[in-house]
């Protein structure tokens, strides 16, 4: 099997592409392991955020294709015959028009025969499009469904060759309410979202947060959207304040909530609850707040903690995290149980598939999953769109951890007791 680029460690990943520059590592191409002999070759497309920044959703991208790799060494039977696999990882450097661009490439010249979009909503929606305009089987992960189904013009029907496994923005609503009610607020909710599309889908008045919210007996205050990587939240700390909004909740990446975590401290403006996707989903992104990030809450996708195990190892989530740790000397993240996920469905739709190297034999094999996977259950035609599957979602809040700086407790599991306990009691923020 052949992985289009250095593929040797974590670390080693990290210095190839600050050292060469992402343009040119994402297109080197480096043999690493030995083919079986004659065997045909099966070539998967994987599209990831390795550099930029939505990075942190990719981080663990190369990571588990490695693994991958080791697995598949000696390729794969199916049918009675054995198939090399050809993974080529490409890096999108977090930009939507970079992620179409590549996936054009490694459908039209690559000729791939499925293809796995790896994270965050700008690369599957521009690899999903090109996928769906040339007839390429397509897995994707870590984005609400409706970011993934909405912009894309899939409200009223279904897609040929696009599935998608998460949550929604239901479910995400469902665990924010669980976390704020336990804490004694006003019950008004100041909503930041950036001007992007994640930001308009989170903040959408038809099928967003702030209607759900509102319904879920809440006070919602929606300022403009702020633009990504601003230096001034001026406006909506002031609007916050103005509403007296003893709880912010939304969607921001690491370096704007940072900005705006900052700056309320410094406007004396202290609600007594942050709930705010995607950017505290990561240790590193909680750790770049310092003692601000103390008590900040969000949705929690995957964890050591979940009862799955992987259709493909037999690891559990815990052994899958520790190994993590100790390979890369990093905490466990949430993107990694679903880069392992993606892997599980993927291996499984070419096992069963009638003709692996045929693009639509695979889109039907996909279409027809039914998988226990490290995230929950894999199935289509359940779900609130023909082509999505949900999964389970929780709240989690940092405290002061004990081998790392911080650690996720999970603090909500309303919409799903019967998969995991509460670990520990909610508690409002304290800016002193």
């Amino acid at each position: 099997m052949t992985l289009n680029i250095h593929p040797h460690s974590h670390l080693d990943r990290r210095s190839l592409l600050k050292g060469l520059g992402a343009v040119t590592a994402a297109t080197i191409a480096l043999p690493h392991a030995a083919r079986a002999k004659g065997a045909k070759t099966i070539k998967i497309g994987v599209i990831s955020p390795m550099t930029g920044p939505l990075s942190l959703f990719g981080d663990t991208d190369d990571y588990t294709v490695t693994k991958i790799m080791d697995l598949v060494k000696d390729g794969i039977e199916i049918g009675g015959e054995t198939y090399n696999v050809e993974i080529l990882l490409r890096d999108a450097q977090s930009n939507p028009n970079k992620a179409a661009e590549l996936a054009g490439d490694l459908i039209l010249n690559d000729e791939v025969h499925f293809m796995l979009p790896a994270s965050a909503t700008d690369i599957n929606n521009p690899t999903a499009d090109q996928c769906e305009l040339y007839g390429v089987p397509c897995i994707s992960s870590n984005s609400p469904w409706q970011a993934f189904v909405m912009p894309r013009g899939g409200a009223e029907q279904p897609f040929d060759w696009t599935y998608h496994f998460f949550w929604g923005l239901e479910d995400v609503l469902g665990t924010f309410t669980g976390m704020w009610k336990s804490i004694d607020t006003n019950g008004k909710v100041g909503m930041l979202f950036p001007r992007n599309a994640d930001g308009e889908t989170w903040g959408s008045d038809e099928y967003g947060l702030p209607p759900a919210v509102r319904a879920a007996g809440f006070e919602a205050f929606a300022p403009s959207m702020f633009e990504p990587r601003t230096n001034d939240f001026s406006a909506q700390i002031a609007e916050f304040k103005n509403n007296n909004c003893e709880i912010v909740g939304g969607i921001t990446y690491v370096a704007d909530l940072k900005t705006f975590i900052t700056q309320c401290n410094q406007q004396n403006y202290h609600p007594k609850v942050v709930t705010v996707a995607a950017a505290l989903l990561f240790p590193s992104g909680i750790e770049a707040m310092g003692d601000l990030g103390v008590g900040m809450s969000s949705e929690v996708w995957w964890t050591p903690a979940f009862p799955y195990t992987s259709s493909l190892t037999g690891q559990t989530s815990r052994d899958i995290a520790d190994a993590w740790e100790a390979e890369t000397g990093n905490q466990w993240t949430q993107p990694l149980g679903y880069a392992h996920a993606l892997w599980e469905v993927v291996l499984d739709t070419l096992k069963r598939s009638v003709d692996p190297l045929d693009r639509a034999a695979n889109r039907d094999a996909l279409k027809a999953t039914d998988l226990a996977t490290l995230v929950g259950p894999i199935r289509f035609g359940d779900g609130p769109h023909p082509n999505i599957c949900k999964t389970p979602i929780f709240g989690g809040q940092w405290v002061k951890g004990e081998t790392w700086p911080f650690d996720l407790k999970i603090v909500d599991t309303s919409l799903h007791p019967d998969v995991l306990q509460p670990e520990a009691e909610m508690l409002p923020l304290d800016w002193s």
